[in-house]
C-alpha cells in the first residue's frame, strides 16, 4: 500500500529510538512522560544507555560464518535468542497492555516477564504466552503472598522472579508525573487537554470501552482489585525482606526462581547462599537509587564471582542488538527489556513490540558475525576494548 501512498507512514521503525519517537508522539504527556522517568534527576537512565556506548567491539576482518546460532535457554525456556521482556508494571499505554506484550515474545520465541503491578491477569497473560515468568514484590503479608504465588502457579508460571530494588521516589526533579487511577470517563475527561492533543491514543481507549485500570494480580481470593495507588500503598507499607524473607520466598515458590536487582558482588554472593537459579544485574532502570553505575559496569564483576553457581541476566539501557552482545560478552545469559519494549508498544502495539525485537535480533546477529563467532556462546570479553576503571564491583 505504502508503494502507491508514499504519503502513508511505513509502520516498521528501524530504530528502537524511532519506536520511542513514535510512542512520544502517539501517547498523551503524562503518560510518556512516566515511561522515562527515573529517581531525583534521572542520572542513572542515562548511564545506563551510555555505558555500553563505552565498549569497544574488537571485529575480526575474514573467516567469518555464514550461519550463526542465537538461541539458548533462561531457566530451562528454550528462547530464540537471549532478549526477554523484563517485568514492568502497568503496561497500559494501550487497552490490550500485558496481552499484545506477552503474544509478541510469543511470536519471537522468547519469554514474558509479568509484573504483579500488570494491568491484565496471570491468567490471560499465560494464555497468550505460555513461556511467562511471573514478578513479586514483597508486598503485603505472607498469606498473601502465598496466594498470590499459587495463583501464578496454577496459572503455568514457568519461574518467579522476586524485586527488591525498588524504593518509589517522588523527588524527581521535573517532578512526577501524573497517571490516571483509573481509566474511567472521569479521567478521560480530566485528561482532555492532553487527550485533544492525542487523539489517536483518545480514540483507542474510548474505542475499548474504558475498561478499568487495576492491579488484577493483587486481588485477594475474597475481595476487588485493588487500583495501582492502592496497591503502591500496600507496598510502601510492608517492611522490607531480609536475606531470610528471600529465602523463605524461593522455598515457598519451590520452582524456579529470579531474584532481580543485584549490582554488587557480595548481594550475588548472598543470593547464591540462599539458593536462587538466577540473578538480575539490575538497577530498576534508574528508578531506585539515582546516581548508581550502569549495570553493565557492574555486570563483569558479578558473573565472575557466581556466573558458575547461577545464571546471570542484565537489564537496564539496552537498546541495540550490540548491547546485548556486549552483555553476553562479559558474561550475561541473556537480558531483559523494559523501556524498550514499552516504547515499541506504544508506538505500534503488538507488532511494534515485535520491530523491537527484531531490530535487537538483527543487530546482535550482525555483532556475532562481525566479531567471527558461530555462536552467542562464542562470545567473550576478548571480543571487547574495555576501558580501565571501567568495571565496578563490592564485595
Amino acid at each position: 500500500m505504502s508503494a502507491f501512498w508514499p504519503w502513508r507512514k511505513n509502520p516498521w521503525f528501524e530504530t528502537v529510538r524511532e519506536a520511542q519517537r513514535r510512542a512520544r508522539k502517539f501517547l498523551p504527556p503524562s503518560v510518556y512522560a512516566a515511561l522515562v522517568a527515573g529517581s531525583e534527576r534521572g542520572q542513572t537512565p542515562r548511564e545506563n544507555m551510555d555505558a555500553f556506548a563505552q565498549l569497544r567491539f574488537a571485529p575480526h576482518v575474514a573467516g567469518h560464518h555464514a550461519e550463526r546460532s542465537l538461541s539458548t535457554t533462561v531457566l530451562g525456556v528454550p528462547v530464540s535468542f537471549p532478549v526477554l521482556i523484563s517485568p514492568t508494571g502497568v503496561q497500559a499505554i494501550r487497552p490490550e497492555g500485558e496481552v499484545a506484550m506477552a503474544r509478541a515474545a510469543a511470536a519471537r520465541g522468547t519469554i514474558m516477564g509479568l509484573s504483579s503491578f500488570a494491568s491484565k491477569p496471570v491468567e490471560d497473560v499465560l494464555a497468550a504466552n505460555p513461556n511467562t515468568f511471573f514478578q513479586m514484590y514483597w508486598t503485603g503479608s505472607r498469606e498473601s503472598m502465598v496466594q498470590r504465588m499459587n495463583r501464578a502457579r496454577a496459572a503455568g508460571a514457568k519461574a518467579l522472579i522476586a524485586t527488591t530494588d525498588w524504593s518509589f521516589s517522588v523527588g524527581r526533579d521535573w517532578g512526577s508525573p501524573e497517571i490516571p487511577e483509573r481509566m474511567s470517563l472521569a479521567a478521560v475527561i480530566k485528561m482532555a487537554p492532553e487527550g485533544v492533543r492525542r487523539p489517536r491514543w483518545t480514540t483507542t481507549w474510548l474505542r475499548s470501552g474504558l475498561p478499568d485500570l487495576t492491579a488484577p494480580n493483587l486481588r485477594p481470593p475474597d475481595g476487588a482489585s485493588p487500583t495501582f495507588f492502592g496497591a503502591y500503598g500496600e507496598w510502601s507499607q510492608t517492611p522490607p525482606p531480609s536475606w531470610a524473607d528471600i529465602q523463605w520466598l524461593r522455598e515457598e515458590w519451590g520452582g524456579k526462581f529470579m531474584l532481580k536487582g543485584i549490582t554488587r558482588v557480595d548481594d550475588a554472593k548472598r543470593a547464591v547462599d540462599v539458593g536462587v537459579d538466577a540473578i538480575s544485574v539490575s538497577n530498576h532502570g534508574g528508578n531506585n537509587l539515582d546516581t548508581t553505575p550502569g549495570t553493565v559496569r557492574c555486570l563483569g564483576a558479578v558473573a565472575e564471582a557466581v556466573g558458575d553457581d547461577v545464571e546471570v541476566l542484565l537489564d537496564g539501557g539496552v537498546r541495540r542488538g550490540g548491547d546485548v552482545a556486549k552483555a553476553l560478552a562479559l558474561g550475561a545469559r541473556a537480558v531483559m527489556i523494559g523501556r524498550a519494549s514499552l516504547w515499541g508498544l506504544g508506538a505500534n502495539g503488538q507488532t511494534g513490540v515485535e520491530n523491537v525485537l527484531d531490530l535487537l535480533r538483527m543487530g546482535l546477529d550482525s555483532a556475532v558475525l562481525g566479531l567471527g563467532h558461530r555462536s552467542i556462546a562464542e562470545l567473550s570479553r576478548s571480543d571487547l576494548h574495555i576501558p580501565e576503571g571501567f568495571e565496578v564491583g563490592l564485595g
